[in-house]
């Protein structure tokens, strides 16, 4: 079951929340889903975004996806995944996030500062939002926090900017999972979302 949810905050961002229940009860665990790049068409809808709330319904956890409020040059967007964070937060139990592409940089930007987080994994994530702003040194925040993490790529992915977050993951000990395929995973969405909700699955426990 899906409900639509408005995320408090000074922009607006506004989410799809499917249940793992048929009822629409919620479960006491949820994964909070970054799209892609806003204005490359990404949005809460995408397919990777939409297998991967698939898998993990399938396994009784939630899922958050949510769209970006206004282009703010990867910042104001990081603050979206923030506020969605947060409002899962005072929800649930147990949180996780998750991101695609643009949205995978953004999910270990947000991760960073979110100590308790259960687990955070990006699919494809690029190098850098912003000048400011970049998925390594973010990943290190994560890793230092003692967030589980996961980076899922493609090896003939020439899209994204994504060999120094592999790099950089596989540096610091966090697990790499590398798909054959280009940036889109087109025909692997499914893989893409088992491979996900594999991971989380045992890191947000059986719940209830």
């Amino acid at each position: 079951m899906t409900d639509t949810v408005l995320i408090p905050g000074g922009r607006d961002v506004r989410a799809s929340l499917d249940t793992a229940a048929s009822d629409g009860s919620r479960s006491d665990r949820v994964i909070v889903a970054c799209p892609p790049h806003p204005q490359q068409r990404g949005h809460r809808g995408d397919e990777r975004l939409v297998a991967v709330s698939d898998a993990l319904t399938d396994r009784g956890i939630d899922c958050l996806r949510f769209d970006y409020g206004d282009w703010d040059e990867g910042y104001g967007e990081s603050t979206d995944a923030d506020e969605a964070v947060a409002w899962a937060v005072e929800r649930y139990d147990r949180v996780g996030l998750f991101g695609f592409s643009f949205g995978g940089t953004v999910a270990l930007v947000a991760a960073a500062s979110r100590p308790g987080l259960a687990g955070v994994c990006a699919l494809a994530p690029t190098a850098r939002l912003n000048p400011d702003v970049d998925a390594v040194s973010a990943l290190a925040e994560v890793d230092r926090l003692g967030v589980p993490a996961r980076i899922c790529y493609a090896t003939r992915d020439s899209t994204a900017d994504w060999r120094p977050v592999v790099e950089r993951a596989e540096e610091l000990g966090i697990e790499t999972i590398a798909f054959e395929s280009d940036h889109f995973f087109v025909g692997r969405a499914g893989e893409v979302g088992e491979a996900v909700a594999a991971f989380f699955r045992p890191r947000l426990g059986d719940g209830r």
